[in-house]
């Protein structure tokens, strides 16, 4: 590829006279190249779009990173720019584009309409898919992506590639989504519910189930009384560091899919201890659902070579009490704070 031009042609003969200019600098400037012919597309008009720039270069420290913002020509000029770590999904992606001022701009103005977000954030996403997948890209420029009501259209793109020196996913910060953690615990009764990794599209999830617990299980999860689950907390417990965080969640089959319990563990920096919590929604306490969903946050914790699972119990939280004693837990009363009681787990 030596290059490209864009030109208002009305005429073949003009495009003919056009590739034949081209021809001749190349041959002056570069003679050894060789021509295999002429690529001659349409020349894309959305004189409403709105320019943007969607890229990927790799950070020393953080391995692959995501660039959103405005493009255009003047994209180092103007400097309206945001970076995220990849994975990203559409909550992730939506607040990158909302850390630019051009972000703004994008849902419409003194009536220029709004433009098609899903289509910009499906973009971000498989960006950020590429980066996973292909460790060899090294950096990627889509410059200018058009964007208006009626979609995204990328005009040009750039891509650098090298052989990466690291094994494939080792070069990112942050883990992607564990799909092969998903699986199902069984009931007492012998139901099977699914259960999988928490995502961050999760949060309302979560703010729905704590609406629908009673008090008393919200405070012995929490430690204190609640109504609602905070915009900020729920988006704190939803999007996870997958590398030193798990969250499984057991979720009501059906359309709604709604949350109805949560076990999770936050390790170390030496992923050497790990704490425990876990809520089952106030309606399906009494089932197993709790037990069934600590057996399988302990059966993780000892996959990723955890030492030992450790948590803090209300002392009046008779049932969680017993529930550690069953499966081995050492229960003792906190000497600071009789209220509570240390729980530790031998892994």
């Amino acid at each position: 590829d030596v290059g490209g031009v864009a030109l208002n042609l009305d005429t073949p003969d003009a495009v003919i006279e056009a590739a034949t200019a081209m021809q001749e600098r190349v041959r002056r400037v570069k003679p050894e190249a060789r021509l295999d012919g002429f690529a001659v597309q349409t020349m894309i008009r959305r004189p409403r779009a709105f320019e943007l720039i969607v890229g990927m270069t790799e950070d020393a420290q953080f391995g692959p990173v995501i660039l959103f913002g405005e493009g255009g020509t003047g994209v180092e000029a103007i400097g309206d720019t945001a970076m995220a770590l990849p994975p990203l999904d559409p909550v992730l992606a939506e607040s990158l584009v909302a850390e630019t001022r051009i972000g703004k701009l994008l849902r419409g103005y003194r009536g220029r309409p709004a433009v098609d977000m899903a289509a910009v954030t499906d973009v971000l996403i498989r960006v950020a898919q590429l980066a996973i997948d292909f460790d060899d890209i090294k950096e990627l420029d889509v410059n200018p992506l058009l964007a208006d009501e009626n979609g995204v259209v990328a005009v040009d793109a750039r891509i650098r590639i090298a052989p990466s020196d690291k094994a494939a996913g080792e070069r990112l910060a942050i883990k992607p989504y564990p799909d092969e953690l998903s699986g199902a615990v069984s009931l007492r009764d012998g139901q099977s519910v699914p259960v999988r990794p928490i995502r961050p599209t999760d949060a309302p999830r979560l703010q729905e189930m704590i609406r629908r617990s009673e008090p008393t299980d919200i405070r012995m999860r929490f430690m204190h009384a609640m109504k609602e689950l905070p915009d900020k907390l729920a988006a704190r417990l939803s999007q996870i560091d997958y590398a030193r965080e798990m969250a499984f969640v057991a979720v009501e089959e059906g359309d709604e899919a709604g949350i109805i319990g949560v076990s999770r563990l936050v390790s170390d920096a030496n992923n050497e201890r790990a704490e425990y919590a876990v809520i089952v929604r106030s309606d399906w306490k009494g089932k197993g659902l709790g037990y069934g969903l600590m057996l399988r946050l302990i059966e993780h914790a000892r996959e990723r070579g955890l030492g030992t699972l450790f948590g803090e119990v209300l002392a009046q939280n008779r049932p969680m009490l017993e529930m550690c004693r069953d499966l081995g837990f050492e229960v003792q009363v906190n000497p600071d704070d009789h209220q509570l009681c240390d729980v530790t787990l031998t892994l």
